[in-house]
């Protein structure tokens, strides 16, 4: 894609002022939103994507457009897993319902920068070192197995930078509201909130490891891994409150993620086989793909919701089997516990 500068310039100028819209609705009321507002705005990102594909493939070819579909459908679903890491990091350090907004927002702008690196390294690598293919390939394999081993999604392990803020910055024992500095008897220290921005952005760091091998298995062109990735990452504050009960409802998303990165490792392989004069080799469509992508995720879905409300249905039957009456004080017990959750 030869595209002007000028194309660049008012693509990320969009964007960065859909970001900016973002950062003055947290500034003026920081709150945990609304379900019919997450509702709105996650509709309008979906819409903007699925718009601007539209456009993409009316003026640039339908293959290009599949290029990016296909893209930002794997980027989608890869920050939709991703959300579950932000939950447990959320809970783990008892960030404010309130102010959780502010550190999801950061979060997706420093994904955004450290996603933006990886691009353009990975543009320019990929154009010089083809046998980065077989690389990018072999590490989508290898996460696809990780994903698919024994999950640990209750569970938060602090990597090194995080255990070294921690260790190294004087931390105070509360919140001061959505501060991430304050000054305690004349010292200054970093607040609780800093923390959590620090486990949010080297989180990031390791999301953008597998999600730019995985765009860059789909296409090579650099605007198309750019847009693809930042639309993926907007409306993902508003998401992240729209379906953080559902997420416990998506048990098989992880067994799907599994696949595509498996089989985008398999077709980077292929593709890089056929590059190389390997006749066997085929070079899969970019067609095949989306129809893989979609596929994989329409199941993982369906299975998922019809396993969540066979297993709601169970429930009740095995909770009762072998009980007498409920008593009062059973009933103020699961009260409680409802109310806490």
């Amino acid at each position: 894609m030869n595209l002007p500068v000028w194309v660049w310039a008012v693509t990320i100028v969009g964007f960065l002022v859909m970001i900016a819209f973002d950062f003055y609705l947290v500034a003026r009321n920081p709150r945990e939103p609304a379900f019919r507002e997450c509702v709105a705005w996650v509709s309008f990102y979906v819409l903007a994507a699925v718009a601007f594909g539209i456009v993409l493939t009316a003026t640039a070819g339908v293959g290009y457009g599949g290029q990016f579909f296909a893209g930002w459908l794997t980027e989608y679903s890869l920050s939709v897993d991703n959300l579950f890491v932000f939950i447990i990091i959320m809970s783990r350090f008892a960030v404010p319902l309130k102010y959780r907004q502010k550190v999801l927002l950061i979060g997706i702008v420093l994904a955004l920068l450290m996603r933006g690196v990886f691009i353009a390294v990975g543009a320019q690598a990929i154009t010089r070192f083809d046998w980065l293919f077989y690389l990018f390939g072999a590490f989508l394999i290898y996460t696809a197995v990780k994903l698919v081993g024994p999950q640990h999604e209750d569970e938060f392990s602090e990597n090194l930078a995080l255990r070294t803020a921690k260790r190294i910055l004087p931390t105070t024992e509360s919140y001061r509201g959505a501060s991430i500095l304050a000054r305690v008897d004349g010292r200054l220290m970093v607040t609780p909130m800093l923390i959590v921005m620090v486990a949010i952005g080297t989180t990031d760091l390791l999301f953008a490891l597998d999600s730019i091998p995985a765009i860059f298995g789909l296409t090579q062109e650099p605007y198309l891994v750019f847009t693809a990735n930042t639309f993926a990452l907007m409306g993902l504050r508003q998401l992240y409150f729209l379906i953080g009960g559902l997420l416990d409802r998506l048990v098989y998303l992880s067994r799907g993620l599994a696949f595509i990165l498996a089989f985008i490792g398999v077709k980077l392989v292929l593709e890089a086989a056929h590059h190389d004069g390997v006749s066997w080799a085929p070079s899969v469509p970019i067609a095949v793909s989306l129809g893989v992508i979609v596929g994989t995720l329409l199941v993982t879905t369906v299975a998922s919701l019809a396993k969540s409300r066979r297993d709601r249905r169970e429930r009740p039957t095995a909770a009762t089997e072998g009980v007498g009456a409920e008593t009062p004080a059973a009933r103020d017990t699961v009260t409680a516990d409802r109310d806490a959750v």
